[in-house]
């Protein structure tokens, strides 16, 4: 079992930043892949980064350029640096982990743009 709580939600102005955190807890050695994945209502929820174990990460391309992801060597926190916000990022922010046999997501946290 892994276990994942995430923390950094909360209102910002219009470009603006938060930075995410995610803690995992827990069969952490298996992890191979973290990330987030966020859900505004009414929409699909959709993949926002990624990083592996090896480092490589993906983004959304709305996001790309603007959303930084990294993680620590432990392989338990993964952070995502989301800086010149827009309100059309305003959405519940999951955490996710992967380990080889399913995926685990936190509880999501709440992330409002908006002046």
């Amino acid at each position: 079992q892994v276990q994942l709580v995430e923390s950094g939600g909360g209102l910002v102005q219009p470009g603006g930043s938060l930075r995410l955190s995610c803690t995992a807890a827990g069969r952490i050695f298996s992890i191979y892949n973290m990330g987030w994945y966020r859900q505004a209502p009414g929409k699909q929820r959709e993949l926002v980064a990624s990083i592996t174990t090896g480092n490589s990460t993906n983004y959304l391309d709305s996001v790309r350029g603007r959303f930084t992801i990294s993680g620590s060597n432990a392989k338990n926190m993964v952070y995502l640096q989301m800086n010149s916000l827009k309100p059309e990022a305003t959405a519940v922010y999951y955490c996710h982990a992967d380990v080889p046999t399913r995926r685990y997501w936190g509880q999501g946290t709440q992330i409002t743009v908006s002046s």
